[in-house]
């Protein structure tokens, strides 16, 4: 995208790499990231973690907040090292569990760890070069230069009973990541797929024209693909409080399993991200460049659109995190408008001086830490809303917005370690469309939010549970409705489900209700045993059940799979719609 690349350039100009050291951040599906959930409710008061609802997270800041809670669980008071910020929570009450957790989490960003680091060595070194640390298969760990490569592996065979074919997963790679004079870093992750899934999840493929996650691929055995996940971006700080970040990867914008602001379930993208934290306020600029709908019949370029967001979140107490969210989505086929690098600016206001039909959405959201036990969260996300339709109570096609509420609970019912989700989310019809069929809320034929697109009703039960520190059993159940289009006299009616849809043909104005149409319910259970044999090197076993129904229409689809698999460096595949 041109004009991204023309701005970062001028910020290098204007904004030499002079000041504050620079941070990679947490890869995607990172362990560590429940931990840091954890540990977060477990303090409440840590003001720090309550930015945490934009991700990925930054390894320097997360070493930095565990470095305190290492100390403040010692029961250190010198006030000349800030350890005393808390001081009404010292008593963390760390598990044995979590105690290597914490381990696990400074060993994998060692980068960033000062105090004595003897115990992340490795005691076997391989050829006296590799494995030198535990985490890492190759390290450089000089005054001005780090350096972390990892291979990256995931091979997993599953049982589908009542269909033939092998169900099987063979991804391999590498990711590295790196600092140079702790003012510039790098990352990237780099992986070649052969996979063949359960029915449910080829049919995904077929209907969307992509993998979800990754986008593009090609048919591999005739009923598997073959796909290319690389991703990659570099990242400095331009002042004290204000970090960059550029390449092509993912974000996450919430506290939940589901974001409905914006997620991490489909395919990467070009992306410039702003990010300013000062007092207690955190600021992200995001400018992205995306791909409209399409069908790629042959090695043609595909068109562009773009989109910008911002996200400014307040720690309203040390416990109370809330954020506004805005974002636009436009339809400029291949070209940007320049009016949305406004970093400071609403965005609404833009649209509407420029006279332009732009796809603009809002959004709050909010979190807090209650009890040292407890989480509350949620998401109010607004498309388009009419007052008086809202009155009315008419179920008018314009009142298009989503809510998300969610609680967690930490060592429920005084087990240690055994922690509890529950989620809902709701979004009424034609949320996301617009009439502008290239400025949906869409990239890569797939949503840039919840994955169900919208027109659903979505409960979510989570209970994760890890009895000693290597073994962790992951229990989840998914139930939804979801309203799709119907045919009638021939004719498929568009009942809002479908967010690709232009929003302009619809069979009526009024009365659309969530789950409206050809009524769809499904039931998706899974748990996942993983026992890590060696830092980051996982056996996993998982069973999955799921159950997907259409009102009025004969027979059902029923899935159970089981798998086995071995997983390095990766996060687990999910087949979790």
């Amino acid at each position: 995208m041109q004009i991204i690349k023309s701005f970062f350039k001028l910020l290098v100009f204007v904004c030499p790499f002079t000041a504050a050291a620079q941070s990679t951040y947490l890869y995607e599906g990172s362990k560590e990231q429940h931990f840091i959930d954890r540990i977060e409710i477990k303090q409440q008061t840590n003001t720090d973690l309550n930015f945490s609802s934009v991700r990925p997270l930054t390894r320097k800041a997360i070493v930095e907040e565990t470095t305190f809670l290492d100390s403040a669980r010692m029961g250190y008071r010198d006030d000349s090292t800030g350890l005393d910020k808390y001081p009404e929570w010292t008593d963390l009450g760390l598990t044995q569990v979590d105690e290597y957790n914490l381990q696990s989490l400074r060993m994998n960003s060692s980068e960033w760890v000062t105090t004595p680091r003897a115990d992340f060595n490795s005691k076997n070194l391989l050829l006296k070069t590799f494995y030198k640390t535990k985490a890492n298969f190759f390290e450089v760990n000089n005054k001005d230069f780090f350096l972390a490569i990892n291979p990256v592996l995931q091979i997993s065979q599953a049982v589908e009973p009542g269909y033939t074919e092998g169900i099987f997963l063979n991804a391999r790679g590498i990711n590295a990541r790196g600092l140079i004079a702790k003012k510039v870093g790098f990352s990237t992750y780099l992986t070649e797929n052969q996979e063949r899934g359960p029915q449910f999840y080829q049919q995904k493929i077929i209907a969307d024209r992509a993998v979800p996650g990754v986008g593009f691929y090609k048919p591999f055995k005739k009923t598997g693909v073959d796909y290319f996940d690389a991703r990659g971006y570099f990242t400095f700080n331009a002042a004290k409080f204000i970090d960059f970040q550029f390449g092509y990867d993912k974000n996450f914008i919430g506290n939940g399993y589901r974001s409905l602001l914006l997620s991490d379930f489909g395919n990467s993208y070009l992306f410039l991200k702003i990010n300013t934290k000062v007092w207690k306020l955190n600021y992200q600029n995001l400018f992205m460049e995306l791909i409209p709908e399409f069908e790629k019949l042959r090695d043609t370029l595909v068109d562009r659109k773009y989109a910008a967001m911002h996200h400014l979140s307040l720690n309203v107490t040390k416990w109370l995190n809330v954020g506004v969210f805005e974002g636009i989505v436009f339809g400029r086929k291949n070209r940007f408008d320049f009016q949305y690098l406004n970093p400071i600016i609403f965005l609404r206001h833009i649209e509407g001086s420029i006279g332009s039909p732009d796809n603009a959405t809002a959004g709050v959201d909010f979190k807090a830490n209650v009890a040292h036990k407890l989480q509350f969260y949620g998401q109010l996300m607004l498309d388009e809303f009419r007052i008086a339709d809202i009155r009315s109570n008419k179920g008018s096609f314009a009142n298009k917005y989503g809510y998300q509420a969610g609680v967690k609970y930490v060592d429920a019912f005084g087990i240690n370690n055994l922690d509890l989700q529950f989620e809902s989310n709701r979004v009424r019809p034609f949320t996301y469309s617009h009439n502008d069929s290239i400025a949906n809320y869409t990239h890569y034929n797939q949503p840039l939010a919840h994955p169900l697109g919208a027109n659903f009703q979505e409960f979510i039960f989570i209970a994760h549970y890890q009895p000693i520190p290597k073994l962790t059993i992951n229990a989840r159940t998914i139930y939804y409705k979801r309203g799709l289009d119907s045919l009638k006299n021939g004719v498929l009616q568009n009942f809002g489900g479908n967010i690709f849809r232009n929003n302009t043909v619809r069979p009526m104005d009024e009365g659309f209700v969530v789950g409206g149409g050809a009524k769809a319910t499904c039931l998706n259970a899974n748990i996942l045993v993983s026992y890590e044999l060696k830092p980051n090197l996982f056996l996993d076993a998982s069973a999955l059940a799921r159950t997907f129904k259409i009102e009025n229409v004969s027979g059902q689809s029923n899935t159970t799979l089981v798998t086995i698999g071995l997983r390095l460096n990766m996060f687990k595949k999910q087949f979790d719609y």
